[in-house]
C-alpha cells in the first residue's frame, strides 16, 4: 500500500491510496475464509465448502466487505503514521475492489486549523463576590413547600383560578357528531400552565362546581394532530370540583420531613447550596469573558463539518422542546434553511471557542486520563438515570468518547486560563445599582 497526502486547505486534507493487487487478493481471500465457516450450503459440511463455490454465491457480499475492511484498516494506519487526528467524519471516495486489479480510492478530512495564540495567562478580569441572598433562601424554600404541598377540595362556590386543579369531564363535537379521543371524564387540568388551549381554559374558568357549558374551540395551525389543526370544534365541559394548593407550615417537622434537624439547620444547608451554586456561576461568568477576550484576538478558518454538526445539535435540541410543548417547527414559521442560518452564529462561536481551549491544551501539553472521562460519564448517568457501563459503551460504539475526552481537555484549558487570571472582586449587580 502506498499513499499521498494533499493539503486542499489550512484544515482540509485529501489522501490518495493505491493497494497493489496481491493485497487486494488476500483481503478477498481472507474475507471468503470467514464466509466459509460460517455458512451452510446442502451437499457440503459446515466449514467445508470450496472457496471459488463461496465467492461466486457471496460475492457482492464479500467484495462489498473486503473493500470495508480494508480501508478502515489501511485509515488507521495511514493516520497513526501521520500523526494526524481528524476533526469531523472521513469521508471515503471509493469503488469496489476487484481480484488480480490495483485498487486506488481516496479519502478526506478535516484537522484542527493553525491558531496563532494571544497572550492567554495574567489576563484581568472582574468577578461578582458571592454574598448570601436571603430572597433567594426564601425562594428555595418556597419551592420545598410548593412541592410538599397538598391538594384541598375548594368548598366555597366559586369560578377557578389561576394555579388552581380543576376536575373536569369534557367532550368535542363537529357538526353535532362526538368526536372520539378528544374528550374524558373525571381529567384533572391544572389553570394558567399553559398546558390547555386559552379558549378550553375559559370556557372551564366560566364555571362553578357542579355547572357545564359549551363553546367553540380553535385548534392551532401547527396542532400535531394534522387532522384538527386549524378546526374549530364545539366543547361541552363540566366542571365536578376545584382543587387548591395547601402548603404546610414552615417549622420544624416541616424540616424534618426533609431530613434536616430544624428550619434552622434548613436555611443552614440551602444557603450554604445556594453560596456554592453562586460561586459556580460567577465562575463561569469570569471564565466566559476571559476566553471572550482570547477569541477577540484570534482569526482562523472554522472547520465547516464542526459547525454543522452543532447546528444539528442545536436544531435537535429546539426539535425536543417544541415536542414537549406539543408544537413542531413549522410553528415558528421559519424554513430550516432560515432556522440553520439564525443557529448559525452561535455555532461558529461554540466551535471557535472549543478550538482555541484545545490549541491552549496542546500548547500547555496538557491531557486526559480514562478514569476523568469516566468520572464525566458518571455523572451523566446519574443525572440521567442511566446505567454507566451502558452509556459508556454507546459512546465508545458510536464514536462519541473523543469528543467527550476533548471536552474535558477544553474545560482544563479554560480552568487553567482562569487560576492564571487577575481576577478583581466586585460587588454583585444588585448591591451595586
Amino acid at each position: 500500500m502506498e499513499y499521498t497526502l494533499e493539503e486542499l486547505s489550512p484544515i482540509k486534507r485529501k489522501v490518495h491510496v493505491t493497494v497493489d493487487a496481491e493485497e487486494v487478493d488476500a483481503a478477498i481471500s481472507a474475507t471468503i475464509a470467514l464466509y466459509r465457516g460460517g455458512i451452510d450450503i446442502k451437499g457440503f459440511r459446515k466449514g467445508k465448502v470450496p472457496s471459488s463455490i463461496v465467492e461466486a454465491k457471496y460475492k457482492k457480499q464479500i467484495y462489498g466487505e473486503a473493500t470495508t475492511d480494508l480501508i478502515n484498516y489501511h485509515i488507521n494506519e495511514i493516520m497513526n503514521e501521520l500523526n494526524l487526528a481528524p476533526l469531523s467524519r472521513i469521508d471515503v471516495d471509493a469503488k469496489e475492489m476487484e481480484r488480480g486489479t490495483p485498487f486506488t480510492y481516496s479519502f478526506t478530512f478535516e484537522v484542527a486549523p493553525p491558531i496563532d495564540l494571544p497572550e492567554y495567562k495574567g489576563l484581568e478580569v472582574e468577578e461578582e463576590e458571592v454574598v448570601a441572598d436571603e430572597a433567594a433562601i426564601n425562594q428555595v424554600i418556597d419551592r420545598l413547600r410548593d412541592r410538599m404541598s397538598q391538594m384541598v377540595v375548594v368548598k366555597e362556590e366559586r369560578q377557578p383560578a389561576d394555579g388552581e386543579v380543576v376536575i373536569i369531564d369534557f367532550q368535542a363535537f363537529q357538526d353535532g357528531e362526538k368526536l372520539e379521543g378528544i374528550g374524558a371524564s373525571k381529567f384533572e387540568m391544572p389553570l394558567g400552565t399553559g398546558g390547555a388551549l386559552p379558549q378550553f381554559e375559559e370556557l372551564v374558568r366560566s364555571l362553578t362546581p357542579g355547572s357545564s357549558t359549551e363553546g367553540e374551540v380553535t385548534f392551532p395551525e401547527d396542532f400535531l394532530n394534522e387532522d384538527l389543526a386549524g378546526k374549530t370544534v364545539t366543547m361541552r365541559v363540566e366542571l365536578h370540583a376545584i382543587k387548591r394548593k395547601e402548603l404546610p407550615p414552615l417549622d420544624d417537622d416541616f424540616a424534618t420531613q426533609l431530613g434536616y434537624e430544624s428550619v434552622d439547620d434548613l436555611r443552614s444547608n440551602i444557603e450554604k447550596a445556594y453560596l456554592e451554586t453562586r460561586k459556580d456561576l460567577v465562575r463561569g461568568d469570569a471564565q466566559k469573558k476571559l476566553l471572550d477576550h482570547i477569541k477577540s484576538q484570534v482569526d482562523f478558518q472554522l472547520p465547516e463539518s464542526l459547525v454543522e454538526e452543532d447546528i444539528d445539535s442545536r436544531l435537535a435540541d429546539l426539535r425536543r422542546k417544541l415536542e414537549a410543548q406539543g408544537k413542531s417547527f413549522a410553528s415558528l414559521g421559519k424554513t430550516p434553511e432560515e432556522l440553520r442560518a439564525e443557529l448559525r452564529p452561535a455555532a461558529e462561536d461554540a466551535v471557535k471557542s472549543s478550538l482555541v481551549l484545545l490549541a491552549i491544551a496542546q500548547a500547555e501539553a496538557l491531557t486526559v486520563e480514562p478514569a476523568e472521562v469516566d468520572v464525566v460519564l458518571q455523572k451523566m448517568a446519574i443525572a440521567t438515570g442511566q446505567d454507566f457501563h451502558a452509556l459508556k459503551d454507546h459512546y465508545e460504539q458510536h464514536n462519541l468518547m473523543i469528543p467527550l475526552k476533548d471536552r474535558v481537555l477544553a474545560d482544563k484549558a479554560m480552568d487553567l486560563v482562569y487560576q492564571n487570571a487577575v481576577i478583581t472582586k466586585v460587588p454583585p449587580k444588585n448591591e451595586a445599582e
